[in-house]
């Protein structure tokens, strides 16, 4: 049984219901983008009821996984091309970028993972959210483009996530083509972890918040932050930290007792 949770704030809504609707269970969040008549959009109006709810849940302990799912044909079909029409001058599209990335980095920043859950076609900026999210399980119908070439905008900031997914050399095809690739095709890049069918969809995500649900909040927590400041660090100042990371993991009461466990069984 699942049960919505409270948000700060003015919830944002539409005749669809809350931009972001939230459901709790135990200790797991699924976040859905409830705009499925426009494609799940990141407006400016859906980026903040997004950022918003993920700066919530990092202050809640209890919460251990973060599911980001989406209503609808479309995971995310990117911007609101209508904020980016002839009005918009040069501030609003340097507001409009400078919010979406905000909210992108949030989702590193976040202690708990988070695992997208990738029922249709995400693109441009809805691309760039499933290669910022943590982990990634996608349906086999799924699709994946940076499609701005294709109307003459090159995707810079989903740039950013993608060459940090796949290699140098695929990410920059997609972007210079604005072509799809297929779920299969993603996962054999890095850009998802998981191809299903699209009814095992729930299941094979469910499997994914079973096993990291299971371990140490403060281990997870804690692995997450330094997997992702090792990588922008040379080797020796990643080494360097990665110890000092795993030192402190070490004596924290979680570890102690289950290397107690190990010990005492290994006698």
């Amino acid at each position: 049984m699942s049960a919505t949770i409270d948000r700060p704030g003015t919830e944002i809504t539409t005749p669809e219901g809350p931009l972001v609707r939230v459901a709790r269970h135990g200790s797991v969040v699924r976040l859905t983008l409830n705009r499925a008549a426009k494609y799940n959009v990141l407006s400016l109006a859906m980026i903040s009821a997004l950022k918003s709810t993920l700066e919530h849940l990092a202050s809640d302990s209890g919460v251990r996984v973060i599911v980001l799912a989406a209503e609808g044909r479309a995971f995310s079909a990117g911007h609101d091309l209508t904020e980016m029409g002839p009005d918009a001058g040069i501030d609003d599209m340097r507001a409009l970028f400078a919010a979406c990335s905000e909210l992108m980095i949030s989702i590193q920043r976040l202690p708990q993972p988070v695992i997208a859950r990738v029922q249709g076609v995400a693109t441009a900026a809805g691309c760039q959210l499933v290669a910022m999210c943590d982990l990634a399980v996608a349906s086999s119908d799924a699709r994946f483009a940076v499609s701005g070439i294709n109307l003459g905008l090159f995707c810079a900031t989903p740039s950013v996530a993608l060459t940090r997914n796949l290699l140098q050399k695929p990410a920059l095809e997609m972007l210079l083509t604005g072509d799809f690739i297929d779920a299969a095709t993603a996962r054999e890049r890095g850009l998802v972890n998981r191809v299903v069918p699209p009814e095992a969809l729930d299941a094979e995500v469910e499997k994914l918040v079973t096993a990291i649900a299971a371990k140490s909040p403060a281990a997870v927590a804690a692995g997450k932050r330094l997997f992702y400041q090792q990588r922008e660090l040379s080797i020796e100042a990643a080494y360097a930290k990665a110890g000092e990371v795993m030192a402190c993991n070490a004596v924290m009461d979680d570890a102690r007792a289950g290397i107690a466990r190990f010990t005492k069984r290994d006698r």
